[in-house]
């Protein structure tokens, strides 16, 4: 018997337009011998499932929808909201609640994870080495001569909570601090200032696949922009190149890292890890527990490099899932 699918998008995060994208490439690609997809848009306290050309409201005790004398309940969850409330562990503990699988990290590894500044300084623990960074909270007073002085120029200054580069700022110069803060904590009331790192941008997916962790090939970034911003990203504004184009050496310690850090966390489903390589070393920063699954996203890219469509890559994803639960 098939099971029914839950494929969440939309969220409450500057993210929701690239969750419309990824819920859409999950829908056309997921296996429907095996599984009944279902859209259902999260928006503030508005949920509601998308079926045959109509919206129809979630029943969040049980999380259910009725489409005339049809109870539809769900299997389970497949999560593509990037940003609050899916990739922070909100909507984790409330399925949890219900006990009810999803393919993703629970919630207490998705709020750590979520959390640039904390995630980084735990992992230093554990040998993963990552920029240095200080924290600022609104409200709070700071010196931006004594942010300068300790993490030194140019630096980046971004959303300590907050994906897809939305926020982030480059600042090179004195009088670019007090823009680059304001513009940081429009998607944060944390804000993380870290020093820049002159090296080569890579990233690796990860996905299980028969019981064994596989870190997909890496894909280097190159990008017009002065970084890797939203425009980067999602505009044509950068090439990303799979497999990357660094020694055998490198692959093997960001691939190694991404293993460690994977398993340390007890990460589940597809994660994806972002690096600046400085000569031979290669530095976090930051972890992605709910990548991007566009046409112009990275693990798609990645997945097919190493032999794996889309139909089988959701396919790993939502069996792990099950074989979890």
């Amino acid at each position: 018997m098939k099971k029914n699918i839950a494929i969440l998008r939309g969220g409450d995060s500057s993210e929701s337009a690239i969750s419309l994208k990824s819920a859409e490439v999950v829908a056309q690609h997921i296996d429907t011998n095996k599984y009944t997809p279902y859209i259902i848009h999260i928006e503030g306290t508005d949920w509601h499932a998308v079926y045959e050309q109509q919206t129809y409201p979630i029943d969040k005790n049980d999380f259910s929808f009725s489409a005339g004398n049809n109870k539809i309940s769900f299997d389970g969850v497949f999560m593509a909201i990037h940003g609050t409330p899916g990739e922070d562990g909100i909507l984790q503990a409330y399925f949890d609640l219900l006990n009810i699988p999803y393919n993703c990290c629970g919630s207490f590894e998705a709020s750590i994870t979520f959390n640039k500044g904390m995630c980084n300084t735990l992992l230093k623990n554990f040998n993963i080495t990552s920029a240095k960074a200080i924290m600022i909270h609104k409200g709070e007073a700071y010196d931006t001569q004594a942010l300068e002085n300790n993490i030194g120029l140019p630096c980046f200054v971004k959303p300590n909570r907050a994906g897809s580069s939305f926020g982030i700022s480059k600042v090179t110069a004195s009088e670019q601090w007090e823009q680059a803060i304001k513009e940081a904590f429009k998607h944060d009331n944390q804000v993380l200032i870290e020093a820049f790192i002159d090296g080569i941008e890579v990233t690796c997916g990860l996905i299980e696949k028969e019981g064994e962790l596989i870190a997909l090939p890496l894909t280097e970034i190159t990008t017009e922009n002065d970084f890797f911003d939203y425009e980067a990203k999602y505009e044509g504004k950068s090439q990303e190149i799979t497999p990357a184009r660094v020694s055998d050496e490198i692959k093997e310690q960001v691939q190694l890292i991404s293993k460690k850090i994977y398993n340390t966390l007890h990460l589940k489903g597809l994660v994806r890890m972002d690096y600046i390589v400085e000569k031979d070393q290669a530095y976090l920063i930051e972890i992605n527990t709910i990548p991007g699954l566009s046409e112009e996203s990275i693990i798609p890219q990645q997945a097919a490099c190493y032999g794996i469509s889309l139909k089988q890559l959701f396919s790993l994803t939502l069996e792990n899932m099950f074989l979890h639960d």
